[in-house]
């Protein structure tokens, strides 16, 4: 390729190949003397431009090249497999979550949660969801320079929400030629399919350039029924457990009690001696595994198209800017819906007696999973995204400065599509009254009575009204008024709904950086701006769903609007220099103002240090305040209905209360006799099996209009090494604190009940209530509150080492380590409470670490790489000859009880890659090369399953091809 020269854009390659460009472009102005600017870049975690890329701050910086060797195609699958990333938020493991946010990708650092961390392009805040998600999959990979990795606070930066730490994607910049790239790869199973295509191209001329990506990707699903901790409720080691009894055999009640009955398979449905006593016995039984008709991961379909421009409208003035659309297109199938009419009695859902289907001659209830007509969820996310700005620098009394001013504008459109819940309306109406009509030959709704009085509904196939069901009438068998093979019946009952939403994020900044004066040991930086920004968004649930009469639960619109006002300045005060123990000494300094229309002002602000007593030493350490501004869904979020999974501590096998007095005392003072036999009631009204089970009825869940920020103080002390005596090793080493106080808890059924049994928290026993005849929790009302706290400290260890020989080719060594200490969290401002300890339970690692090892000689390469995850505890109550602690005890009660240790998980990957003499590089290579998997959880984190939803599910292979022109 061909470059042009031009000095301006020059030294703007020169800013991005030291380190990566934060939201200024790294601009300098040459001058016709010999002093020069073009050694002074900018770095993600400051606006001040500097000579030195090492900062007193830790930021991870990963290449273009090392994205293309770990055989991860998407930012998303990158950002994920880093050793310093928590759960993945949303997980595509779990096909029931619902809202707007479904079918993203988003990052979590720390185990801090997603909203926590702040995503940045090119410097420049990515737009959010209402609640406060960013969704990084909107970035296309191909456009993708480098992304930066800041593992602190940085508020005092770059505004709310950088509690975690920032995530900063730079994009490719004076891009020239084209170069086109295909990515293909399956599981060794045959599923899962990933494609790729893309292709950049770029121009450079004398006054600026223009480069253009465009990408399409193609990811299809894997069934849960095709791996073996997936195809049943509780693996495949226990594939008798976890069925359910609201199946697709359908069963009914009588209302004044008594067993449920099922017919006889095959008989007549009009005589009530052919039916059953419902036979709970799972595979052969009348119950039903609803993992069979769910999908592992979902499948996701992405278009993406991003711009950049920058041009020179003088020597000392540049325009830039940014254009990117993207259409995210994902799907999600779960288990036909498991309609109970109990749970919807206050709607006056029964079978009635006057139905024509009725053998019974009595009202009853009845359950019926929609086998027939799975649930599927379609969400289709529409980004726009601008950005453009004029940057420069001018010199002044021999100081050299830089400006920047610019606006900023996001939108996102919201499309979701849902099928295969019922119309409980509808339902009852199936379910009502219904005769035979002689006239017509059909079983028809209302009674013949009514055809002579009018006062029959609309009905008959096609007509959109009623149509007669039977919901005994199994899957699989037509006629009979079941649902099989009717899809006039189908389409009465199962309406397809549609939720819309719409974000829109403007922001105004202007920026000015450079030295204010020379000090001894150099010149004393600063920077210094002003920034506007307006959020509004909505989020509108299908108007049926709003009214509660569908089983997609009720829900409420989400709809608000918030403006910020900001300034900010930050110091950069060199204190030694070249000196013996003081090569360099400097401190660093930022402040920040926050003027939001929501709840008012906040001031935060960083300190930093950073000393190099010797050239290969580098000793560092920052001091961060920080906030998390409440988002337009924890403010004006509507209220929903939610089928939660929880474990009651009052039940009397798997609750705290089968281990713990204090918590069995205060059980039996709010069941009073039922307490001895308790048992929590889990979907068809029938005792739990096991912990973590979905309620019966819905539970409330909702916004609160009062929250006020989080705020956070975050501490950090490394060191940086790079000896002499082995070049291209460098070794860091760094400490980290991260408190989160005022948090705004999304409160839980699980943390509402154990604070209230298991902490004897009064107040938070005042939000449920319970059936007075069998105890079970009938209702609860949940949602964000302020309170408590969450802290995490530890360790973040990192080893990089490249040698190079003449014989042999060259190596690299890369390892990233990061060793949590702490993960505690309190859900009260209790201060007699105890801490909730996560570190070491269910998700939360105590050591992840990445090992990657390169070779390359001529045109060939080899990358070999290894993704470590430490082993960790998990409750075990329901099966129990698998515990491995029985009798753990732990400061926490809530994790007293028998437990089980899980082991530790490492899955290698490996890629060869040649460079072809047609200016291509062909690449094949294996994610998780030995099809190895981590060991069953059922305690589910991050997954619909018995699996941790970061896990690989086997072994992925993949080509992928560059061509360059």
């Amino acid at each position: 390729m061909n470059f042009k020269s031009n000095k301006l854009r020059d030294a703007v390659i020169v800013a991005l190949v030291a380190s990566a460009a934060t939201g200024g472009t790294a601009y300098a102005q040459e001058t016709t003397g010999t002093t020069t600017d073009l050694d002074r870049i900018s770095v993600t975690g400051s606006r001040i431009r500097q000579v030195d890329t090492e900062t007193a701050q830790p930021v991870l910086s990963i290449s273009r090249a090392s994205i293309e060797k770990s055989g991860f195609k998407t930012v998303a699958d990158v950002l994920q497999n880093i050793s310093a990333a928590g759960s993945p938020a949303i997980s595509r493991s779990e096909p029931l979550s619902s809202g707007e946010n479904v079918g993203g990708f988003y990052i979590d650092l720390r185990n801090l949660g997603a909203q926590r961390t702040l995503i940045l392009v090119d410097g420049k805040r990515l737009g959010s969801s209402t609640s406060g998600y960013q969704d990084v999959s909107q970035i296309p990979s191909v456009v993708v320079e480098r992304i930066d990795v800041l593992k602190d606070g940085a508020s005092s930066i770059y505004g709310s929400d950088a509690m975690a730490g920032v995530v900063n994607i730079i994009t490719r910049k004076n891009f020239e030629g084209m170069e086109a790239n295909v990515y293909t790869g399956q599981y060794s199973e045959g599923d899962g399919e990933k494609q790729s295509f893309d292709f950049v191209a770029g121009f450079t001329g004398d006054r600026g350039s223009i480069t253009i990506g465009a990408e399409y990707a193609n990811e299809e699903e894997v069934w849960a029924k095709d791996r073996w901790f997936s195809e049943s409720s509780q693996t495949a080691f226990h594939p008798d457990r976890g069925w359910t009894t609201v199946s697709q055999w359908g069963s009914a009640q009588r209302t004044s009690g008594g067993p449920q009955l099922v017919l006889n398979r095959g008989a007549d449905p009009y005589n009530a001696a052919n039916y059953h006593v419902l036979d709970g016995t799972p595979i052969t039984g009348d119950v039903s595994n609803s993992n069979q008709q769910m999908q592992l991961i979902t499948p996701t379909e992405r278009r993406s198209l991003f711009t950049n421009v920058q041009y020179d409208i003088t020597d000392n003035v540049r325009f830039s800017g940014d254009l990117m659309y993207t259409r995210r297109e994902s799907q999600a199938q779960v288990a036909g819906y498991p309609l109970q009419s109990a749970a919807y009695g206050d709607l006056g859902s029964i079978w009635s007696a006057d139905s024509y289907y009725n053998p019974f001659g009595e009202d009853m209830n009845y359950v019926r999973r929609g086998w027939e007509v799975p649930r599927v969820s379609t969400n289709q996310l529409t980004t726009f995204r601008f950005s453009g700005g004029l940057q420069g620098s001018f010199q002044f009394n021999d100081k050299y400065f830089d400006w920047e001013v610019g606006y900023l504008y996001q939108n996102s459109e919201n499309l979701q599509r849902q099928t295969g819940n019922y119309n409980v309306l509808a339902a009852n109406a199936a379910t009502g009254e219904s005769f035979y009509n002689d006239a017509t030959g059909r079983v028809e709704c209302g009674s013949a009575q009514g055809l002579i009085d009018g006062t029959n509904p609309v009905y008959g196939p096609g007509a959109g009204g009623c149509v007669p069901w039977n919901p005994l009438i199994p899957f699989g068998r037509t006629g009979d008024g079941g649902l099989t093979g009717n899809s006039d019946l189908q389409q009465f009952l199962f309406p397809t709904t549609h939720a819309t939403g719409e974000t829109t994020m403007t922001s105004y900044y202007a920026n000015l950086a450079g030295s204010l004066f020379t000090l001894p040991a150099g010149d004393l930086g600063f920077a210094f701006g002003y920034e506007y920004r307006e959020e509004k968004g909505e989020f509108n649930p299908d108007a049926l769903s709003q009214t509660g009469y569908s089983t997609d639960l009720a829900a409420g619109p989400t709809s608000g609007i918030y403006d910020v006002n900001e300034f900010y300045l930050e110091l950069n005060v060199p204190i030694l220099a070249d000196l013996p123990g003081a090569k360099e000494l400097s401190l660093s300094a930022a402040t920040r103002y926050s003027d939001f229309s929501t709840f008012g002002d906040t001031v935060n602000s960083k300190f930093g240090l950073k000393w190099r007593p010797i050239d290969q030493l580098l000793v560092r350490a920052t001091y961060a305040e920080g906030f998390r501004a409440p988002t337009i869904g924890d403010l004006y979020g509507g209220s929903s209905q939610t089928f939660e999974r929880f474990t009651d501590p009052c039940d009397t096998s798997f609750g705290l209360a089968a281990t713990d007095s204090a918590t069995a005392a205060r059980c039996a003072a709010a069941l009073g006799a039922l307490a001895p036999t308790f048992r929590q009631l889990e979907q068809g009204f029938v005792p739990a099996d096991g912990r973590d089970q979905q309620s019966p009825v819905p539970f409330t869940s909702g916004s609160n209009p009062d929250l006020t920020p989080e705020t956070s103080k975050s501490k950090t002390v490394g060191l940086v090494w790079s000896p002499t005596f082995a070049e291209g090793l460098n070794l860091s080493l760094d400490w980290f604190n991260i408190k989160i106080e005022n948090t705004i808890v999304a409160d839980t059924p699980d943390d509402q009940l154990n604070d209230c049994y298991a902490l004897g928290v009064a107040e938070r026993c005042t939000t449920f209530t319970r059936d007075a005849t069998l105890g079970y929790v009938n209702s609860m009302t949940f949602g964000s509150r302020n309170a408590g706290f969450i802290e995490t400290e530890g360790f973040d260890f990192d080893v990089a080492y490249r040698y190079n020989t003449d014989a042999a080719g060259n190596f690299t060594f890369n390892l990233q380590n990061t060793y949590v200490t702490k993960n505690v969290l309190k859900t009260t401002n209790d201060e007699t409470a105890p801490l909730q300890i996560y570190n070491g339970f269910e998700s939360n690692f105590r050591l992840r670490s990445n090992l990657t090892v390169g070779w390359e000689m001529g045109d060939f390469g080899i990358t070999w790489g290894t993704r470590y995850f430490s082993g960790v505890k998990e409750d075990c109550y329901f099966i129990p000859d698998e515990c491995t602690l029985p009798d753990y005890q732990s400061p926490d009660p809530a994790r007293n009880g028998p437990m089980n240790e899980r082991g530790s998980t490492t899955f290698h990957d490996v890629q060869f890659s040649w460079n072809a003499p047609w200016n291509a590089t062909v690449a094949v290579g294996a994610r998780n090369v030995f099809d190895h998997y981590g060991p069953q959880m059922y305690s589910a984190p991050n997954s619909q399953y018995s699996y941790y939803g970061g896990y690989d599910i086997g072994r992925f292979i993949y080509m992928q091809y560059k061509q360059k022109f």
